[in-house]
């Protein structure tokens, strides 16, 4: 089966129905987010020897419009976890690709640290780099590294099985890193209701570690290499699926969500 068929089943048979309950109730789309793993759209971007899709950014942003069209806050949750699993195929272990792959593992990006602001408040440049600063830090011990940090505009929060979180380097002189972090981890805090400003309910919210304790392996990538994946990979996918999902899926207040990566950007 296509993914387009799955997809289409998955909109008139769960999406649909569950989106006006989503969006007056603020209730996260649990119910179409599992059908979307169970019919292999959680993992339509994972490689083929995995068990996932094999298929690539234009693909993913199709789905991404198509749910927009129905369920905004279930397209903003994908486009997240499709730009978050970006990173993961790059750097990723094989387990958790196979666990996206089978549908069974949403993952969701945690790079932000300030607040959402009005429309047009910020430039375009500004929003951008919210993604690529960070105060958030990481110390390691031995094979255990603790973050401490504060990420807002974290999409499925507290729904997500797993966050890209970026923090200061261990050891580089600058740049950032990024690591894979799961959402069972020990003292990641995740406020009872939801503080951001993404569709209504997307569980759009702030995520804290004060700290939590992750295996060096976590790393995603070289250490301090994460300016460099969220440059060339975070960023141009936020783009497409963002442009793909219209600005409803942004919520409204990141200036990149209807635009491409720019020449400077995409040279960068």
């Amino acid at each position: 089966m296509s993914y387009r068929t799955a997809l289409s089943h998955v909109l008139d048979g769960v999406i649909s129905q569950a989106a006006a309950t989503t969006g007056t109730e603020g209730r996260f789309p649990r119910g179409s987010v599992t059908e979307l793993g169970r019919t292999g759209l959680l993992g339509l971007t994972v490689a083929t020897e995995l068990g996932g899709g094999g298929l690539g950014l234009p693909d993913a942003a199709d789905v991404v419009a198509q749910v927009a069209r129905v369920c905004p806050a279930t397209a903003a949750v994908l486009r997240s976890h499709y730009a978050a699993v970006a990173v993961i195929e790059s750097h990723g272990n094989p387990w958790l690709r196979r666990e996206i792959a089978a549908g069974r593992h949403l993952s969701s990006l945690a790079l932000a640290e300030d607040g959402p602001a009005a429309p047009g408040v910020l430039s375009e440049q500004e929003a951008q780099a919210r993604l690529w600063t960070t105060r958030a830090t990481a110390v390691r011990s031995g094979e255990v590294v603790a973050l401490c940090g504060r990420k807002h505009q974290v999409t499925a929060a507290g729904e997500a099985d797993s966050y890209v979180w970026s923090s200061r380097p261990l050891t580089a002189p600058d740049g950032l890193t990024l690591w894979v972090v799961p959402a069972h981890a020990p003292d990641l805090f995740v406020p009872a209701r939801p503080d951001g400003e993404g569709p209504h309910g997307s569980a759009t919210s702030t995520v804290f570690a004060d700290p939590v304790l992750i295996p060096v392996d976590a790393m995603l990538g070289s250490d301090g290499g994460g300016l460099d994946t969220v440059l060339r990979t975070v960023l141009p996918w936020l783009l497409e699926l963002g442009t793909a999902g219209g600005q409803s899926v942004a919520g409204g207040t990141s200036p990149w969500a209807a635009r491409r990566p720019t020449d400077s950007l995409a040279s960068s």
